[in-house]
């Protein structure tokens, strides 16, 4: 049986070999989700970070708080912070690992330019970009941003959070890029409900570029959007008519992220000559 000084001084040494800083021991825990569907135990993060349990616990619940990650009964992964709103480059690059061949289908089937994005604060960030015939005439690029509120990603994203944290996110005001661009919470606030409305189909026409017209939608798993998907044509087409493959095209992303269709709601034709 050991001394009771020989455990103190274990204890001791394992206190000295930890990260010294609270950022290192947060780094050590995220990296330990290395894919949007990794999930792992509290007893499977200590090991892996050897970290001792109680301070692995402490700051797992504490990413949980603050939604960088999600609990499921007794498994953590990434949460919505990590996926959709500012998060990190691994989980960007498995999306778009996830979404590129569907994204390059979706583009022969349509001709249509296809984007892939994320929310970032009130922008998307735009992970891809697929050409249809006319991909140098729409002026996006890979790395870029736009103002959500103008963009039919954008809106896609944002009618799944909370009222108020849209109310949190716009406090500043909204920024318009042309004359048809949303300029108040109280219109954005009634586009995001038709949004909703339309089981998550969201449109622009002219509202972020000139004579640019899409249709977008969400990538949306068990913690709310990760990401949306969109197609881009011209304002004078009837963007429903892509509909149904832009949304059978987020339901196959969505199945490959997480292994099942996840929150998306099955897209009803409801006739909407939107």
């Amino acid at each position: 049986m050991p001394s009771a000084s020989s455990t103190h001084a274990r204890t001791t040494s394992e206190q000295q070999m930890l990260p010294p800083s609270m950022i290192e021991r947060v780094t050590l825990i995220l990296d330990v989700f290395e894919r949007p569907q990794t999930r792992r135990t509290l007893e499977q993060v200590a090991q892996r970070t050897r970290l001792p349990r109680s301070t692995a616990y402490r700051i797992l619940e504490q990413l949980v708080r603050m939604n960088w990650l999600h609990r499921d009964e007794n498994c953590y992964r990434l949460g919505r912070r990590s996926l959709g709103l500012g998060g990190r480059e691994s989980a960007h690059g498995a999306l778009r690992a996830a979404a590129a061949p569907v994204l390059h289908d979706l583009a022969l089937r349509t001709g249509l330019v296809v984007h892939l994005a994320v929310l970032d604060g009130t922008d998307v960030y735009y992970l891809d970009k697929v050409g249809g015939r006319t991909v140098l005439d729409v002026p996006s690029r890979v790395g870029g941003r736009a103002p959500a509120h103008c963009t039919a990603l954008g809106k896609s994203m944002l009618a799944w959070l909370e009222p108020e944290d849209i109310d949190a996110e716009y406090s500043g005001g909204l920024r318009r890029r042309t004359n048809r661009s949303i300029g108040d919470l109280d219109t954005l606030h009634r586009q995001l409900g038709f949004v909703r409305t339309a089981n998550g189909l969201a449109f622009e026409r002219g509202e972020c570029v000139p004579g640019i017209g899409c249709a977008g939608y969400a990538l949306r798993g068990p913690d709310g959007p990760v990401g949306a998907i969109s197609t881009v044509c011209g304002t004078a087409t009837p963007l429903n008519r892509v509909a149904p493959l832009l949304v059978g095209a987020a339901r196959t992303i969505t199945r490959e992220l997480f292994g099942c269709p996840g929150a998306l709601e099955r897209w009803e034709d409801s006739g909407s000559n939107r």
